[in-house]
């Protein structure tokens, strides 16, 4: 059985952990098949966003625990390496140029909430439960750190990080890890909903302004101007630009809009 299941249902790809006997806890194996597949989806033109799910009851549970046992007798040097498979695996997922959406139902642990940082829009079962548990196993959520940081910001993150403590789905839209928070029965149709909005915009359009906002994050306003100023110069003159301005002073739908 695959580890992960890769479906592409027309230009949306979707990615789902499948190993809910141990709720899609990772291993080498998932890093390796999720980071094979996100290369090939970065290489995709046809591609207009990622789901990213887990199979069963729950999102991803962190690092599988046979795994982490195997890890005791690692060197350094093989700890060095196993982490950067998963640093390049998140790295991968967080620069594809289109929207990656994840749904959240059950838990989302350690890794976990990596995986869920990482996505642009997050979709999450009401009684979801996250936390970032490293430091009760005696580590840290050092891989995951710039992803979760980024989006939670450093006050959570001081709570989060060293207390290990979990903390439901409210919880994390209020700290802005999560965007939406449902009944799990309603998460398909929320994810279809945040799909639908993806799909009415131009993807050109998605794919920059995704990069410009990686490239000046956490600067100066004054000392991004040539780069912003540029950005929408460009994007004005390009076919998508030009094609978008004229269908809505024409009141017809856009190319990419089916």
């Amino acid at each position: 059985m695959s580890s992960l299941l890769i479906e592409h249902d027309g230009p949306i790809l979707r990615l789902t952990l499948n190993r809910p006997e141990v709720r899609n806890a990772f291993d080498e194996e998932v890093i390796q098949s999720l980071s094979a597949a996100a290369l090939r989806a970065s290489e995709d033109q046809s591609l207009r966003a990622v789901v990213l799910a887990g199979n069963g009851k729950a999102f991803c549970a962190g690092a599988d625990i046979a795994w982490m046992a195997k890890a005791i007798a690692y060197t350094r040097q093989e700890n060095l390496s196993d982490a950067e498979d998963l640093a390049r695996l998140l790295e991968r997922l967080d620069t594809l140029p289109v929207p990656v959406i994840g749904r959240i139902q059950g838990s989302a642990l350690g890794g976990g909430v990596g995986l869920a940082a990482i996505c642009d829009i997050v979709v999450a079962a009401d009684d979801a439960v996250f936390g970032l548990s490293e430091v009760k196993l005696g580590i840290l959520p050092a891989v995951v750190a710039p992803y979760v940081l980024r989006k939670i910001g450093i006050s959570a993150a001081r709570e989060l990080f060293l207390t290990g403590a979990r903390f439901d789905a409210a919880r994390a839209r209020e700290i802005g890890l999560v965007h939406d928070v449902v009944p799990a029965g309603d998460l398909d149709a929320a994810v279809k909903r945040r799909l639908d909005d993806v799909l009415t915009a131009g993807p050109q359009g998605i794919a920059k302004a995704k990069a410009l906002i990686r490239e000046i994050a956490g600067a100066h306003p004054e000392d991004v101007i040539g780069i912003t100023t540029n950005a929408i110069a460009a994007q004005r003159v390009s076919d998508e630009g030009q094609e978008g301005l004229r269908a809505f002073l024409e009141k017809r739908k856009p190319s990419w809009k089916a």
